[in-house]
């Protein structure tokens, strides 16, 4: 796919449009069976393609119905189809794998992909390159499909994954246990980094928001999903359901701000605090390590619009995500009688708190793969954001926070979109458009978002 920062990851000469993921899990031993039905249409003539799978060994694979050649090389399944496919043809793969998962160690550190969890179960886990630990598939964010996804677990255990729960089953096993198999859907398009199972002992709810969005949220009920020292068991879940009850309040924040939710439903899942180092705004339903605070819920649902609905194209474009979410944060507090956007951006250009790191480079130029996620990709992406609105002025700006992810739904865009787009709505420079200090977006441009060091404020 040529992403400037994982180059390895995805591949070209098809499109996929449907992953029909079937799993079956078993903790004591932590193997995983699995077969992926993946439909793709071609974007040129081929002999051959490739997949993304890591670890996992395939052990029998189909095109069309057909018997396929395929062998690995690295982290790549290559595959020969017996006939070649045409450009424009639609194709159906299917492949059987097996094996344990893999915990796949970031350039940054963090760790992902198929992670064990205290409570005995497993949740995985895919920024940037998880995802190919446990299913293979296109692995690069600008190719974005549907999904189902069917888990099969130890009675007793639940599954859950993204979208909506349609279904579940009770069957034996041939050890004469019982086993439970749930079916997930997934009808809107998503990128495969945010695909996520969590296996595990869960206390689940499903409620709705007040116009009708269905939420469904999932509590680890092991001590490790305590979020307040010295509580136990049950008052772990609770501390939980309490901070989740905010899901309906702050979503009908988030639409009043950025436009309809663009989901069919809505929740959360909550491991346990050890269990991943990080929360991750994985489709419908973000995971969180531990009770969440509100401000990390307000910056993980604004994700489901920016970054989820609209997606970068490559893994540079990563402000887009996480500048919007960290400026979520900024309005969340304007918005509930906190500090103003402007005094958060006053505080971090003045070096106060949330500014260590935040000119050690452009937010849209990291220098590296292992700094992708790093402080000025957040804060300082949000304080791109701030300086459009301090130039085009408040009703452009939230005209825009509105629009772009109207106009980009399920769909993917870079840093050259948004400013295409951003020049559009604030009519050419902007600087005559109502804005607190004037001057232009070009200004934007190349000091705060592309310019190195600290930019100097008029």
């Amino acid at each position: 796919m040529g992403d400037p920062y994982f180059p390895k990851l995805g591949n070209g000469g098809y499109d996929v449009s449907h992953y029909g993921l079937t799993l079956d899990y078993e903790p004591d031993s932590g193997r995983l069976k699995g077969e992926a039905v993946i439909t793709a249409r071609a974007t040129q003539e081929l002999s051959a393609f490739h997949l993304d799978l890591a670890g996992l060994k395939p052990d029998k694979v189909t095109v069309g119905g057909k018997g396929a050649r395929f062998n690995t090389v690295g982290r790549e399944l290559v595959v020969r189809p017996p006939d070649d496919l045409d450009k424009g043809e639609t194709f159906r793969t299917t492949v059987r794998y097996s094996g344990t998962p893999q915990t796949i160690t970031d350039p940054d550190g963090s760790e992902e992909g198929w992670l064990r969890t205290a409570d005995g179960g497993a949740v995985a886990l895919g920024e940037p390159t998880g995802s190919m630990a446990w299913f293979p598939g296109n692995h690069h964010p600008s190719d974005k499909a549907a999904y189902d996804i069917e888990v099969t677990v130890p009675k007793g255990l639940k599954a859950v994954s993204n979208g909506e729960l349609k279904g579940t089953r009770e069957t034996k096993s041939g050890g004469g246990g019982r086993r439970t198999t749930f079916r997930w859907h997934s009808a809107e398009p998503m990128a495969s980094y945010l695909a996520t199972v969590a296996i595990g002992p869960y206390e689940t709810k499903t409620w709705k928001t007040k116009s009708g969005l269905p939420i469904y949220t999932a509590v680890s009920v092991s001590e490790a999903a305590e979020g307040t020292e010295g509580t136990e068991g049950t008052e772990g879940t609770e501390d939980s359901a309490g901070a989740l009850a905010q899901i309906p309040d702050i979503i009908a924040w988030q639409e009043r701000r950025f436009g309809p939710y663009p989901f069919s439903s809505v929740g959360a899942i909550v491991v346990g605090e050890d269990d991943a180092g990080y929360a991750l705004e994985t489709q419908t339903k973000p995971v969180f390590p531990g009770v969440p605070d509100t401000e990390l819920m307000v910056h993980e649902f604004a994700h489901q619009w920016f970054g989820n609905s609209v997606s970068p194209k490559t893994w540079q474009d990563m402000w887009l995500n996480e500048g919007f979410a960290t400026y979520a944060e900024w309005l969340w507090a304007e918005d509930r009688g906190g500090d103003s956007a402007q005094e958060t951006f006053d505080a971090v250009y003045a070096g106060g708190e949330g500014s260590g790191g935040v000119w050690a480079f452009p937010p849209a130029k990291p220098p590296g793969p292992d700094r992708v996620f790093d402080t000025p990709v957040y804060v300082r992406g949000a304080m791109v954001l701030h300086k459009v609105r301090q130039v085009v002025g408040d009703d452009a700006f939230f005209r825009i926070l509105r629009g772009w992810p109207s106009t980009y739904r399920h769909a993917n865009a870079d840093t050259d979109d948004f400013i295409a787009y951003v020049e559009k709505q604030a009519g050419d420079k902007g600087g005559d458009k109502g804005g607190d200090e004037g001057g232009d977006l070009d200004a934007v441009w190349d000091a705060w978002l592309r310019g190195e060091g600290k930019p100097k404020q008029p």
